[in-house]
Order: C-alpha cells, then sequence, then structure tokens
C-alpha cells in the first residue's frame, strides 16, 4: 500500500511539474460553428483587422493561426486551432497564454477567475459573436458537378486582396457595362469573374473582371478593356447568397467537397453574379454561381 501511495504522490508531483512548466498554454477556449475551415480562418483574419495591437500569422494551413494580441500591461498569444467535426460543424480551440505571467496564471486558474482569463473570454466572445452573426448573413450550397457555359467577353485585369475583390468590382464597373453599352457593344449576360491567381496564404488574388458581349468586328478600344472567349468546361458549382464581399467563403466549401470526393479541381473559381447590390436591400437575397473548374 504504501508503495502506491508513492507511486500516486509521484503522479500528482510529475503532473504538477508538467502542467506549470512544460504545459505550453494557460487556458482553453472551445467554440463551434456551422463553417468550414477556410470561413473560419478568414472571419479570424477580418476580426483581427479590426482590434488594436495585434500580429497575425498564417500559413497555408487553414486549419491553423497564430496570433499576438497587445493590451496595456501584457502581451497574449493565441494559438488557433480548426477541426472538423462533421460536415457541416467544425470545432475551434483557442490555446491562450500571458506571455509574461504565464506561471502565475496556471496557478490561479484552478482556483480563481483571473484578469487573464476574464480578458481572454470577453475577447473570444466578441469573436464568438462576429463569427456567428457572419454565417446568420450568408449561405453556402454545394450543388455538384456542372458546367460553365462558352462566351465570348471583354474583360479588366485586377490585381486585389480577397477582401478587397467587390471594392475593385465596383470601381472598374464603370468601363464595362456603360463603356460597352455606349460605344457600341452588346451585353450578352451576366457580369462574372475569373480567378487566374490566388495566393491562399497572404490572401491575395489576380482576376479578370469580365462582361459576357456579342463578339464582332467593331468592338471599343480602352488601353485597359481586353477580350476572351471562354470555352465550356466541367465544374464543381456552388449557390452563394450574401453580400458579394464574401463570396469566396463557397471556394473554400467547393474546395471542401473536391477533396472529400477525390476530385481533382483547378482551384482557381469563376463566380457569376444574378444582383447588382444597388438594387437589392437584403443581402441574402444576393445570389451568386461559383464554380470551381475540374482539372483536364
Amino acid at each position: 500500500m504504501k508503495k502506491l501511495y508513492i507511486f500516486l504522490a509521484i503522479l500528482v508531483i510529475g503532473g504538477i511539474v508538467w502542467y506549470l512548466f512544460v504545459y505550453p498554454h494557460d487556458y482553453l477556449v472551445t467554440i463551434q460553428a456551422k463553417a468550414n475551415a477556410g470561413t473560419i480562418n478568414q472571419t479570424i483574419k477580418l476580426w483581427d483587422s479590426t482590434l488594436d495591437s495585434t500580429e497575425l500569422s498564417t500559413t497555408d494551413n487553414l486549419q491553423h493561426l497564430s496570433q499576438v494580441l497587445h493590451f496595456n500591461d501584457s502581451t497574449h498569444i493565441y494559438e488557433w486551432d480548426i477541426s472538423e467535426v462533421n460536415d457541416s460543424v467544425s470545432k475551434i480551440k483557442i490555446f491562450a497564454k500571458d506571455s509574461s505571467h504565464s506561471l502565475i496564471n496556471k496557478i490561479k486558474i484552478p482556483f480563481t477567475e483571473t484578469d487573464f482569463e476574464k480578458r481572454t473570454k470577453n475577447t473570444l466572445s466578441d469573436f464568438n459573436e462576429k463569427l456567428h452573426e457572419h454565417l446568420k448573413n450568408i449561405r453556402v450550397k454545394v450543388v455538384g458537378e456542372d458546367t460553365i457555359d462558352a462566351t465570348y467577353y471583354a474583360y479588366i485585369a485586377v490585381k486585389t486582396s480577397q477582401f478587397g475583390k467587390a471594392g475593385a468590382m465596383m470601381k472598374n464597373f464603370p468601363l464595362l457595362d456603360p463603356y460597352l453599352v455606349n460605344n457600341g457593344a452588346q451585353l450578352n449576360g451576366k457580369p462574372f469573374i475569373e480567378i487566374t491567381q490566388w495566393d491562399l496564404v497572404n490572401d491575395s488574388i489576380e482576376y479578370n473582371f469580365c462582361y459576357p458581349i456579342i463578339k464582332s468586328d467593331s468592338l471599343p478600344k480602352h488601353p485597359e478593356l481586353k477580350y476572351g472567349q471562354r470555352t465550356a468546361k466541367k465544374a464543381l458549382k456552388a449557390i452563394y447568397n450574401g453580400n458579394y464581399i464574401t463570396s469566396d467563403r463557397a471556394w473554400y466549401a467547393l474546395l471542401d467537397y473536391a477533396e472529400k470526393n477525390n476530385i481533382a479541381v483547378t482551384g482557381l473559381p469563376v463566380e457569376i453574379f444574378y444582383n447588382n447590390p444597388n438594387m437589392v436591400s437584403d443581402e441574402l437575397n444576393w445570389k451568386a454561381e461559383i464554380f470551381m473548374p475540374l482539372k483536364e
């Protein structure tokens, strides 16, 4: 019996030493959301951009981010890990640490609510509210395999961030619709963009902002305006409803669908827009068809 007590004492002491001096985090917060890793990843980044004195580190792994938050009297480090619970729900674990007061926090947290714990709860509660508010304002439905129709089009080449996509479209729209029509071109469909480069680490994109037109020998000329031909191609399709600023949430849904179903895709989506945001006030009534072309 004495040996058993000694063994248990060693286990307890070893556990305490490991918790105080080896375990790298002070506190864990867990959140669940009906969203994929890409949507959550982008929402974390957008939320971070609204905070003061933060630094966010990312890689091409959408499921992990590192965040440093500077407060008046301390620096907090958050390690974000996103994992899938099922096809529609993800779990977000945030491992938090106070870089200057880690040991004292570990000692106090099991017995009392520390200022670090309160601040962490409040900060991540704010994120959780922003995330679920965002999810209420978008809908993404993956349809499956479909075809992108062939079309001839006028386009403008654009470089921007993912978040800046819609703003760049608004900036360049007058050169497409009004300019083309006023100079004799005949429109032939809904405006769309085709992504030509997508940097998932830096969230930067290059895309062609396009308007389908009837091909003719007397199309207007402009130094920024070009013309192209899209052939029909097989693609995965999703329907997105919501503000076009965040229509990239459907990109991640299509990438997830492709991975789970072992479908090879280009990773360069095409978006077709069905609404003029100035004419439809309810963003959930904005519709876009999102295609992820299959690799040939």
